[in-house]
């Protein structure tokens, strides 16, 4: 599968020395780039598990000694990323609520711009001091925003290109909606898409794990980021993720990662289909709004039949009917639909509303 598709991968959260190191060491073993683990992790309610500190930093600078890899962690705060350049961390990522957060990231791009281009540079008291990441060396990785804003994720990439940052990476995670059906984070493929069009220098990654929310959605996830010439893939991994401190349902283990690896395909001539997915996922977004807009239609309909009960009304109106087909229809026509589907879609919308009036008057047992 590999063919030039990246790999990075590693626990949610960086629990103990130990756990990460079983699990880097496993996934050394399979070839992996680059290894992940959350040292701070921004939750949503206090009282959830944030992350062991800074303590974690050293547990990842163990993680290189020992198989070689890569390592990154995600940095939210200025603080937090001196703190990971300090001890020497690879590769840094904004998380998607940073990136969703303008002052934010400026804060960090900020930061950003006070790194020394070479590997030396002054401490407080006039003393030189070896840093292992130079500005000339760092990497940073920009996740989605939470919220589906292309120009928001466009603007966080503007902002650490214009503090100097020369290698940046996309990381798509996925979207938050209220109703997100079988997806933790909507994918939403055009709007990386987008980014890609935008930014074609800058590779991209698909993070299915946060995307599916579960271990059985990663692998078609991550066959559909590769056939959209995605450059690789960031996969949540555990040595024992149902004793996770952090998200166990969406973490693998690294035995199951090398299966999901070996089953994934590189296809060619895979151009068109990314644009055919461009098109697709925008079908998807409109049909979702679509069937939010008539559920509210229905639950429109629903007071109105409770309104005309209390009052003694009949449920159907014919007059009424008849002005809105005619409405629609040529409000339809206006806007380039044809007026007999118009015609047809009012009549079976029309249906549904006298079927929820009529069960308002007699509920099902």
């Amino acid at each position: 599968m590999r063919s030039g598709i990246k790999i990075i991968a590693g626990p949610c959260s960086a629990e103990s020395r130990q756990q990460v190191l079983d699990t880097a060491k496993a996934l050394a073993g399979l070839g992996v780039d680059v290894f992940r683990a959350g040292v701070w992790k921004p939750r949503t309610r206090p009282g959830m598990f944030e992350g062991v500190g800074a303590k974690g930093l050293q547990w990842l600078e163990d993680v290189r000694n020992e198989t070689g890899m890569e390592v990154c962690c995600e940095v939210a705060t200025p603080e937090h990323l001196n703190q990971a350049l300090d001890s020497g961390i690879d590769i840094l990522w904004v998380g998607a609520r940073t990136t969703a957060d303008p002052f934010a990231v400026q804060a960090l791009a900020d930061e950003i711009k006070r790194i020394p281009s070479s590997s030396v540079s002054g401490t407080a008291d006039g003393n030189q001091k070896t840093s292992r990441v130079s500005m000339e060396d760092l990497v940073v990785m920009v996740k989605n925003p939470i919220n589906p804003d292309v120009e928001l994720w466009a603007g966080a990439v503007e902002r650490f290109k214009n503090a100097g940052v020369k290698d940046i990476w996309l990381v798509h995670r996925g979207f938050s909606s209220y109703d997100t059906g079988i997806y933790r984070n909507l994918p939403l493929w055009h709007i990386p898409i987008e980014m890609k069009r935008r930014f074609p220098e800058i590779p991209l990654f698909c993070d299915p794990s946060h995307m599916g929310g579960k271990q059985q959605l990663i692998a078609p996830i991550s066959q559909q980021a590769l056939d959209l010439m995605y450059d690789g893939l960031m996969i949540e991994c555990h040595c024992n993720p149902d004793q996770a401190l952090s998200d166990k349902t969406q973490q693998v283990t690294p035995l199951q990662l090398e299966k999901i690896l070996n089953q994934l395909q590189i296809r060619e001539n895979v151009q068109d289909q990314q644009s055919l997915e461009s098109f697709r996922s925008r079908i998807d977004s409109l049909d979702e709004s679509l069937f939010r807009i008539l559920s509210e239609r229905m639950e429109v309909s629903r007071r109105i039949g409770q309104y005309k009960q209390q009052r003694n009304m009949p449920v159907l109106q014919s007059k009424r009917y008849s002005e809105i087909v005619e409405n629609r229809s040529d409000l339809a026509e206006s806007i380039g639909l044809d007026r007999e589907f118009a015609k047809s879609l009012m009549e079976i919308i029309h249906k549904e509303s006298v079927k929820v009036q009529l069960d308002q008057r007699n509920p099902k047992d």
